[in-house]
């Protein structure tokens, strides 16, 4: 990949992070990085930040595959996200030679944000739902991302914005690779958890769908084939599509080399998404 071209906006799943897959991933990252490449990692912790809200007795609550977040639960995703899993990420990037730099939405700040206000969701009846402390995007710091890409370095943000009056926001962590994608005019997106792509039956790894147009993944949803966190990460990705990101690819169970090889032959291991 040349230098001139956009970034690789590559975003991990929470269960990724602390995974044997992590290894694998920050050690092709990092061959890309020597190569030429620049990247910005977008991570999200959405199962770590669960299993610590159970440990604390603070209620688990999603909507439409969002989480419901209060004050405490708020707080859970700071030292989560912003916190133990950003600083892990990091040390498994030095490790595997790369030049991170960690990140959270008011740092800079990279990611201005404001209140979702209550809205309809499909799957959860006719009422508006107010999801509580979570964000909508309004801004990205460019050129702080560049800045930090130009001098070698890999931007590893956290899924967290902040507002003007200093308010955190909890975002999903694919709407924040989404936008950084957009704002960025990424090279390309690459939406990484523990699934290998989008299948037509979540039991069968086999059964994974090499290609999809929006069309073809609305379908997919409306005929139930696509479930629960699956249905908002195509939902945002049909959206980034929309504005302009030329190719969404989502992966999972990455073998070495399997990111290059999916950047040049779109499709090959996980699946793309193209408008």
């Amino acid at each position: 990949m040349r230098a001139s071209e956009g970034p690789l906006v590559i975003k991990l799943g929470g269960e990724v992070v602390g995974s044997p897959a992590l290894a694998v991933l920050t050690g092709d990252l990092a061959a890309l990085t020597r190569d030429g490449a620049r990247a910005i990692v977008v991570h999200g912790g959405g199962a770590q930040a669960s299993r610590l809200q159970e440990r604390l007795g603070i209620p688990v609550r999603q909507v439409a595959g969002q989480r419901v977040t209060d004050a405490d639960t708020l707080d859970v995703m700071k030292m989560v996200v912003a916190g133990k899993l950003n600083v892990d990420l990091c040390a498994a990037l030095v490790a595997a030679g790369a030049r991170p730099v960690g990140l959270h939405g008011a740092s800079g700040p990279a990611l201005s944000a404001v209140k979702r206000p209550p809205q309809v969701y499909r799957s959860a009846g006719p009422e508006p739902v107010d999801l509580g402390l979570v964000g909508d995007i309004t801004g990205v710091d460019r050129g702080l991302l560049e800045l930090l890409g130009r001098a070698g370095y890999v931007p590893v943000l956290a899924c967290l914005g902040a507002g003007t009056d200093g308010q955190v926001y909890n975002i999903n962590a694919d709407t924040v690779a989404n936008r950084v994608a957009i704002e960025l005019g990424a090279a390309g997106l690459f939406l990484v958890s523990d699934v290998p792509g989008v299948l037509r039956d979540v039991a069968d790894p086999a059964s994974r769908i090499p290609s999809l147009t929006v069309a073809e993944g609305r379908a997919l949803i409306a005929g139930g084939a696509v479930t629960r966190g699956m249905i908002p990460k195509l939902e945002e990705s049909f959206a980034a599509l929309a504005e302009g990101v030329r190719r969404i690819h989502i992966v999972g169970r990455l073998s070495p080399g399997d990111l290059a090889r999916e950047a040049s032959a779109p499709g090959s291991i996980g699946t793309v998404l193209v408008p």
